[in-house]
This record gives structure tokens, sequence and C-alpha cells, in this order.
């Protein structure tokens, strides 16, 4: 039987801009940064899910994803560390926090993406996934997943060892929780205690006061490179000191202590050594140089640049009820031109419909499939292999066409509204951000009751989605295009008509 670890909140889109300082601006003393790198990764809720992969357990992330740039992004990166995504829907943009550092040093922070907008609700997949979970991670970060009330009523509900990581501005713990994780100076505030005493007993009273109010089996204060004070049973805590002392970046070291408690509690550990584990790899993680070495991090992309080669923005809609503008189509290409034909949709209570595949040399099957695909819905995304993903899947002689002019080609067909490339083997993590409520596949994929299950359908149950079939014009193939331009025209006639629904 599958283990599945579930971590529960806000992700946020973390960029780090590296750089040098050698001059002060000569407008203003401020230090000026020249950028030599700039690298993104997930962060919140999502960098403790990374923090908790690969380690023995299946891990899901239940967190709200934006229709911009940024949650594909951020499904992407997270998709590619193995991490299970289930979106919920996040109006306004997606949050960013920026740091621009210098020699190891933090000079600025920056955050944007807005105030937070409320999270959409869970589907029946996320509650059952809660339901099932070996161990729940509450990360929560002030920006409303945590506060979802079918979400409090699941995490209440459930068998499961939960660690509940919280913010100031965030809700109580849900009664039950086996441990709660506040930093000494989220304890402070949540607690509502006065300074004053010794850091130890501070930290005490904040921790047995919480512990009281929200009816959680234990609370431990995280002291930084002093350890943790654990209060769990009776007036006396347990105050657990690192295995060794550090000093370097802290930024994610709550995290990472959050998600070593989770996976301990999860393998069947004593809270108190939960607590010993996570103190002693929060604290090798500052030693080891923090979330730039501890987290593959991938080279940021402008959330205004153009994507593989293909144009920024908007949408385009024509002939039905839900009234989106026309525009060219340059501007039905890329995240951009997607994120915002899906929140159109939605918010006039469409019906979002995807489809993908290579489409090297595009054919009068693929139009028939996409034809049908936007009969079923109010709007149709196309995703598209890139030119490397292709080559991975069909041999290094393929594609004949590169996906800036495949793009380019869907795009400008009547009955498609807007086309992303993907990198990947699969389009799952596009789907995981676009979460659309149909997904269409072309051909004779497992239409029996015997047949194969389609292999988008279990990430499609994620949001409450489905996957259809539609019919196939028979004897059109890429595959057969390709031999006869290369053998003569009886080549494909003598090979047999292909099944183009698995030919792209």
């Amino acid at each position: 039987m599958t283990r599945r670890l579930v971590v529960v909140g806000d992700t946020l889109l973390d960029r780090d801009v590296e750089g040098v300082v050698n001059r002060l601006c000569p407008d203003s003393p401020v230090p000026v940064l020249d950028e030599n790198s700039s690298m993104d990764r997930p962060g919140g809720a999502g960098l403790a899910a990374l923090f908790a992969a690969g380690r023995g357990f299946e891990v899901a992330l239940v967190t709200a994803l934006a229709d911009d740039e940024g949650g594909a992004r951020l499904s992407r990166l997270l998709t590619a560390a193995g991490v299970q995504v289930y979106g919920l829907p996040l109006p306004g943009a997606t949050p960013e926090k920026i740091r621009l550092r210098t020699r190891g040093r933090v000079l600025l922070r920056h955050d944007r993406g807005g105030p937070a907008g409320p999270p959409g609700e869970p589907s029946e997949a996320v509650l059952e996934l809660l339901a099932g979970a070996a161990g729940i991670l509450v990360s929560d970060y002030g920006r409303g997943v945590a506060r979802l009330p079918a979400l409090r009523a699941a995490l209440a509900g459930t068998a499961a060892p939960i660690v509940w990581d919280p913010h100031p501005r965030g809700p109580a713990a849900v009664p039950g929780v086996r441990l709660a994780t506040p930093n000494e100076v989220e304890a402070r505030e949540l607690a509502g205690v006065a300074t004053g005493a010794s850091r130890l007993a501070t930290a005490g009273r904040c921790a047995q006061a919480l512990r009281q109010r929200w009816q959680v089996g234990a609370v431990v204060v995280t002291l930084g490179g002093d350890g943790a004070l654990l209060s769990h049973a009776g007036s006396t805590p347990l105050v657990l000191p690192p295995p060794t002392r550090a000093d370097g970046d802290t930024c994610g070291a709550g995290d990472r202590f959050a998600a070593a408690a989770t996976v301990a509690l999860a393998d069947g550990a004593l809270v108190s050594e939960a607590v010993q584990q996570g103190v002693a790899e929060a604290s090798g993680y500052v030693a080891g140089g923090g979330v730039a070495t501890a987290v593959p991090a991938a080279p940021a992309r402008s959330t205004t640049a153009r994507q593989h080669g293909e144009p920024g923005q908007g949408v385009r809609r024509s002939g039905d009820a839900v009234p989106v503008a026309a525009v060219e189509w340059s501007d039905r290409i890329g995240h951009r031109a997607a994120g915002e034909v899906v929140a159109r949709v939605r918010a006039a209570g469409g019906t979002v419909v995807a489809t993908g595949g290579c489409f090297d040399l595009l054919h009068a099957g693929h139009v028939a499939t996409l034809e049908a695909a936007r009969q079923l819905g109010d709007c149709l995304v196309v995703c598209v292999n890139s030119d490397e993903s292709v080559a991975a899947l069909k041999g290094p002689d393929r594609p004949l066409v590169r996906h800036a002019d495949r793009a380019r080609l869907l795009a400008a067909l009547g009955c498609v509204d807007a086309v992303v490339v993907f990198d990947e083997s699969t389009p799952h993590a596009a789907l995981a951000w676009l979460r659309p409520d149909v997904w269409v596949k072309g051909g004779d994929y497992g239409t029996g009751a015997d047949g194969p299950e389609l292999p988008e359908a279990e990430i499609m149950q994620r949001w409450g989605g489905h996957t259809v079939v539609v019919p196939y014009l028979d004897g059109r193939s890429t595959t057969d295009m390709i031999t006869a331009a290369r053998t003569g025209p009886g080549a494909a006639a003598r090979t047999g008509p292909g099944p183009v629904g698995r030919a792209r």
C-alpha cells in the first residue's frame, strides 16, 4: 500500500537574485546590485513539500495556484521534484518573494503579488487524500488555505498525525493536532505573552498557553541556533539543543524542521523523537548552506518574457456565450494567454477544455480532434510538447517542425483559444496548473470497459475533472505522412493507416 505524506498550505514563488555591489546609486545613497544570476524555487508550503519528498513516502501538496505564469512555473517546479500537486483556485496573482543577495547576505527582500484572495474549495479527491494520509503537515503562510472550513473539518477528522506550522495571520490549529511548531517570534505573537522573563521561560509560557488554547498534543517553539523547547506533558518543558551550532542563511529552516518532524511522526516516532530529528536536520541544513544548496533551483524565467519563442498574452473567443475579445494568433500563445482565457471562462461559469500532443505535421485528423474537443466546452487550451520533449519521446529525428511554428499553426485555428508549450514528457504539470474541467484525447484510447485508463485520468480526478475520447479520422497519421514524404506516396498505403490519436 502506498504511504503518502500530505502538505497543506500556501505556496509562494521564491526567487534569489545574486549579484555584486561595487558602487552606490548616484541619485540616492543606496547600493547598486549588478545581477549575475537569478534562480527560482517553490517557497512556503511548496518548499516544505520538497523537503518531505524522497524520504520513503509519496508526497502530495494541497495548495492554491493562480491562473498566471507564476502559478504555471510553480506547478512545473513541484511536479519535476516528484510532488503530486492538488491545486485549488487562487484569485489574483501568484505571491512572490524575491531576495536580492550578495556574498551570501540578503540586501533586500521584495514581495509582490498583492493581498491574498480567498482560495477555492477543495475537491472530494482532496478530502479523500487527507483521510488516507500517513502524515500531514499544515504549512500556513497566512494566505487562506488553512482557513478553508472543508479542509479544517477533514483535518480534524483524520487519524493521521498532523504537524501544524502556524502563521500569525493564520487561523488556530485544529484540535487534536499532534504537534504545533511556531518559532519564538510567532509564539509570542500568537500566545500574547509579554516579554520580560528569560528567553526559555517566555518560550515555555507561550508553548503551554498555545497547547491549552488550541487543544493540541504538543507545542514546540523553535529557537534558531539554540534548538527548540517542547511543551507536551505536564508543566516542565523539554529543551533540545542542536547537535552543532551553525551560522548561515536560515531561510527555510522552519520548513525543514516541520517536514522532518512530520516524516518522523508518520514513521511512528514519539513526539520528542520527532522534535529531536527536526532540530538535527534544521541545524545541518543551515550549516550546509541553507536553501541555496539544499534545494536544486531552476534558472528564473521572467514573468514578462516570452517563453519558447512564443508571443506573450491575450485570449481569443468567438461565437459562444462566454465573452472573450478577439485577438491575433500571436496573443494566444504562452502561459499568460492560457491563464487569462481560463480565468475569464471560469469567472463566467464556463467549461474549460484542454488537449495535448506533439502535433508534428498538423493534418486533418488533428483538426477533427481539436474541433470535437472545442465543442465540449467554452474554451480549448492545447498543450504542445516542446522540441526537447518530442525528441525524447520519438527519437532524435523528430520533430520535423519546431515548437514555435507548431504553436503558431495551432493558435491560428478557429477552434483553439490558447496554446502552451511544455518541456516534460507528460503534460501533468500544465494540467495541475490549468485544472481543466475536461481533458480530451483523440483516437482509440481504451474506449471499451476493459481498455486501459488514460494516463491523465488520475491527475484530472484531483480537482474533479474528467477525461474523454473523441473520434479521429481514420488513415490520417503523422508517421504515415513522414514515411510517404521520405519513401514515396505508396509507402503509407502499403503500411496501412495508423490511428492519428497516437501518432501526433
